[in-house]
């Protein structure tokens, strides 16, 4: 059942962030605004040095480039946390060069969502280091109501926050169950299906979130996680706020009758609306890797019970 899990310690205020940049490049107004946002909160912020890069075609620098910059933050021993500046598109170019004993001589809180998918997965399979899908610096905390702050502060200094309502979290399918919590982009999951970064989802509780994708196109990405047998061990599901996921003037219903359809084989409860990665508002940070029960017999809950990080 995968590796042994690796907590990062806690970032309490004052902490150092860094801010780097992945896959592709950010406005620049936008990085300086979310900047701003973290050092209000108490963060002292450092720049990956091609965080404000533009390489050719969509990528804020070379492979090499990006590469150097995640490591970098990782071995930087002035370094607390690391949060992405947004997504795009490119973290599959560094999959096959991280160099995962260096992530797990230096653990540290990864936030991230969307294209970064495919990182957080790999180093939680591979190094079993806890990361976090939640806000990153120019694709949410340069907004003023981008970034959830009471799940994102309990995520780093060992809170154990309850998700319901309040965040989005709906019921499509009753029931109970615990798992360790794990997932991401949809998209993105189904783009490292047969390549040695397939996730591995057995015994886990499933987050699966995307943004402007079709209804046909997410009961495609679903069939395609079924054909490949990712679904068959999984102990329950929870979509995401699922942004612009129908037409425009399309009720929102059309989205869940078919995900109930294609996944009427499968006996976990199943929520929606959990307001994480691509949302609309207050982005709700969620710890992968750690245990966590979703319980959708009442008013739904989504518990985290243990400590994402280490004091």
């Amino acid at each position: 059942m995968g590796m042994p899990v690796i907590k990062p310690a806690a970032v309490l205020p004052g902490s150092r962030i860094a801010v780097i940049a992945p896959a592709s490049s950010a406005k620049v107004e936008r990085i300086d605004l979310g900047i701003s946002a973290l050092r209000r909160l108490g963060y002292e912020v450092v720049e990956g040095r091609h965080l404000r890069g533009r390489a050719p075609q969509y990528f804020s620098g070379t492979t090499e480039e990006r590469l150097k910059d995640f490591h970098s933050a990782f071995a930087d021993p002035a370094v607390d946390a690391i949060l992405c500046s947004r997504g795009g598109y490119g973290s599959n170019y560094l999959l096959e060069q991280v160099d995962v004993n260096l992530i797990k001589a230096h653990p540290k809180p990864f936030f991230a969502y969307s294209d970064m998918t495919v990182l957080q997965n790999m180093l939680l399979d591979r190094t079993g280091l806890v990361s976090f899908h939640g806000p990153m610096a120019a694709a949410d905390f340069y907004r003023n109501d981008g970034a959830d702050q009471e799940s994102f502060e309990a995520a780093v200094t060992g809170g154990m926050a309850e998700i319901g309502g309040v965040e989005g979290l709906r019921t499509l399918r009753p029931g109970r169950v615990s798992g360790t919590f794990y997932g991401g982009c949809l998209s993105m999951i189904v783009s490292a299906l047969g390549t040695p970064f397939a996730a591995e989802t057995e015994g886990k509780l499933l987050f699966l979130e995307d943004v402007t994708a079709k209804p046909y196109q997410i009961d495609r990405m679903l069939r395609q996680l079924i054909l490949a047998g990712k679904l068959d061990a999984v102990n329950g599901i929870i979509f995401g706020e699922m942004l612009d996921c129908v037409p425009q003037g399309s009720d929102f219903a059309v989205l869940e009758a078919m995900i109930l359809r294609v996944l009427d084989w499968f006996e976990g409860p199943i929520g929606i609306g959990l307001r994480s990665g691509h949302v609309s508002r207050a982005n709700v940070t969620l710890p992968f890797g750690i245990e966590a029960e979703l319980d959708l017999t009442g008013p739904p809950q989504l518990r985290f019970l243990e400590p994402a990080v280490r004091n």
